[in-house]
């Protein structure tokens, strides 16, 4: 037992490292245009999708995936295993290396197994954590396969979808000034006005990462990242709203670009990470979170709509 279980953890900590060295590499390379892994031009396929179960990825696969398709220059985000494509009549090309995904298989105090899709957060208990490693291959990796064409919507409806669901969020947004950035002590988000940014998906992109920041506020998600990164959880909080704002914008369809004033937080994020092979895991599950939970809202909002139209 005690030799199966320091197998299992020495997997887990090769998985921690391939995934995180990864992540750094990314980081560096973009690092001189402020151009980050999760950066993304919010098109529809751009989103990591499993095309055996059609569903999305999630997690730290999520960045992991991302970070790939940016360095070896995919267009689509649709992955999958050697046996999957072969499933579907298609065929990975030889010589393509394949990039890691990650499952994690939780045992908890009742003795139940959740399984989870790179979405696990390291800091809940439990009495076993098992981690596998998968090898995907995207898209334009393997013959016989033609990603399907995606509708996009007009950006005028993306901007009105991105409205919607921010106002559903039922966080205090003021404007004025020029910095945007949230009071916790007052719980109110500042954003600059409207006009000041350079279209209206910046605007939503920005508000986005000011509410993941209003999310950890104590009557919502009470997130606290001083006990798991001391001295440098205010950067690692903004590596995970960051990511937050990513993930959300590529739901709604609308790109992230780079931002010149988080230049002071990417020599701290590469500290953290080097130094800490599951910061980068951490971050990606708080930002998960921060998603399923403004997306909850949604859920809320619409129910409340149609009961109230009744």
């Amino acid at each position: 037992m005690t030799t199966d279980r320091n197998c299992q953890t020495q997997i887990v900590n090769d998985i921690y490292e391939r995934v995180t060295n990864q992540i750094i590499a990314a980081i560096e390379a973009g690092a001189s245009e402020y151009r980050m892994p999760w950066h993304h031009d919010g098109s529809p396929i751009t989103k990591p999708v499993n095309i055996a179960s059609r569903k999305a990825y999630r997690g730290v696969n999520i960045l992991s995936l991302w970070a790939a398709a940016q360095a070896s220059g995919y267009a689509a985000g649709i992955w999958g295993t050697y046996r999957q494509w072969q499933e579907l009549g298609a065929q990975v090309r030889k010589g393509e290396r394949g990039h890691l995904v990650v499952f994690w298989k939780i045992s908890d105090r009742n003795g139940e197994v959740e399984r989870q899709d790179g979405d696990n957060d390291y800091d809940e208990p439990a009495q076993r954590l098992f981690a596998r490693g998968y090898t995907v291959f995207n898209c334009a990796q393997v013959d016989g396969y033609t990603p399907p064409e995606m509708a996009v919507l007009p950006e005028v409806e993306r901007i009105e979808h991105a409205e919607h669901f921010c106002a559903a969020l039922d966080i205090d947004f003021r404007h004025g000034g020029s910095q945007a950035f949230y009071i916790p002590s007052k719980d109110y988000v500042q954003m600059p006005d409207f006009a000041c940014f350079r279209d209206a998906i910046a605007y939503y992109a920005v508000l986005l990462h000011e509410c993941g920041h209003a999310s950890g506020a104590k009557h919502r998600l009470d997130r606290d990242l001083s006990g798991r990164f001391g001295s440098a959880a205010y950067a690692m909080e903004e590596c995970t709203v960051e990511l937050l704002s990513a993930m959300i914008c590529a739901d709604l369809n609308l790109s992230v670009e780079p931002r010149p004033d988080h230049a002071r937080y990417i020599a701290s994020w590469l500290e953290v990470l080097r130094s800490d092979k599951r910061a980068i895991f951490t971050a990606a599950s708080k930002a998960r979170q921060i998603a399923d939970w403004m997306h909850a809202k949604q859920v809320r909002v619409q129910q409340h709509n149609v009961s109230g139209a009744t």
